[in-house]
C-alpha cells in the first residue's frame, strides 16, 4: 500500500536539513511515498525548498497564510509567482481566513485571500485552504472565485452539512490526525456523508497528531493511522481505501498516478 500526505509543515517539525531528510526516510519506509510540503510564509518556502527540491515524490505549496497578512513580504505577489515555475510546485497555499487568532482585520484577510485565488487561477493550479472560525467567509469567497483547478480545504472543521453545501464547486475535504478523536463528531459525520471520491488525507505534521501518537509531534510517518480509522468508519478495506486516497490525491494535485 501506498499513501500521499497533502499537507505537512516539514520545515516545522524540524530546522536542521538532516532531521528534515530523516523524517522523508521515516516516512517512505511507512509507505508514506508522496508528500505535499507546506509553509505558511515566502521566508518559510525558501528555507525548506532548496533542501527538499532533489527529493522523489516530495511535492511543494507555495503561497502566504493568514497568519502572515501584516507583512507577507516585499513584492509578494510576483514572488510567488516566481516560485510557482518551480519544479514540483503543485499548488497555491496554504492560504485562506483565520478569525480565531485575528492575525490583522479581516478585510485584509480576504484581500490576500483574494489575491491568491487569482494567482491559482492565472497559473492553472489548486489552492489549499486554511479555514479557522471563517466558514461563512470562505464559502462566500470561493463561490465566486474557486478556480478552475479546485480548492482543498485542508484539516477540514465544519460539519456535514457545510460539506455537501461545498459539493457543488470542485472542492476536496482534506482529514488530518484529528479525525481520530472520540470527540470529533462533526468530522465523523461529514466522511459519512461525502462521496468517498472527494476525501483526501494529511497529517498537518507536526499538529493534529492521531490518537494513536498522542503526546507526540506529528510525522508523516504517522499517515496510515489516519488511514485505518477512515477506513473503519467507511467500512471498508485499507488497502481499497489507500487505493482511492491516492487517486483522489493525485487528481487534487493533477499528478500523474
Amino acid at each position: 500500500m501506498k499513501f500521499f500526505d497533502t499537507h505537512a509543515h516539514i520545515g516545522l517539525i524540524y530546522d536542521d536539513p538532516i532531521e528534515q531528510l530523516r523524517v522523508i526516510t521515516q516516512a517512505k519506509q511507512a509507505g508514506v511515498t508522496r508528500i505535499v510540503s507546506i509553509n505558511n510564509s515566502l521566508m518559510d518556502f525558501q528555507k525548506v525548498y532548496p533542501n527538499l527540491k532533489a527529493l522523489s515524490g516530495i511535492y511543494h505549496a507555495v503561497g502566504v497564510a493568514p497568519s502572515e497578512v501584516i507583512n507577507p513580504g516585499a513584492d509578494w505577489i510576483n514572488t510567488i509567482e516566481k516560485n510557482l515555475s518551480l519544479p514540483n510546485v503543485v499548488a497555491v497555499g496554504e492560504t485562506g481566513l483565520d478569525y480565531y487568532k485575528q492575525f490583522g482585520d479581516k478585510r485584509s484577510q480576504i484581500e490576500l485571500f483574494i489575491t491568491q485565488l487569482e494567482i491559482a487561477q492565472a497559473h492553472n493550479l489548486p489552492v489549499i485552504i486554511h479555514n479557522r472560525d471563517a466558514g461563512k467567509d470562505i464559502y462566500d469567497v470561493l463561490s465566486e472565485r474557486i478556480p478552475d483547478a479546485g480548492a482543498i480545504l485542508h484539516c477540514y472543521s465544519e460539519d456535514a452539512d457545510y460539506a455537501k453545501k461545498c459539493l457543488d464547486m470542485n472542492i476536496w475535504f482534506s482529514f488530518a490526525g484529528n479525525l481520530t478523536y472520540r470527540n470529533a463528531r462533526n468530522l465523523h459525520e461529514t466522511v459519512l456523508n461525502i462521496p468517498v471520491d472527494r476525501i483526501l488525507i494529511e497529517t498537518e505534521s507536526p499538529f493534529m497528531v492521531p490518537a494513536e501518537f498522542r503526546g507526540k509531534r506529528t510525522m508523516p510517518a504517522y499517515l496510515p493511522s489516519t488511514a485505518r480509522f477512515l477506513a473503519e468508519m467507511l467500512d471498508m478495506d485499507l488497502e481499497s481505501l489507500s487505493e482511492q486516497l491516492w487517486k483522489n490525491s493525485c487528481k487534487a494535485f493533477n499528478l500523474p498516478e
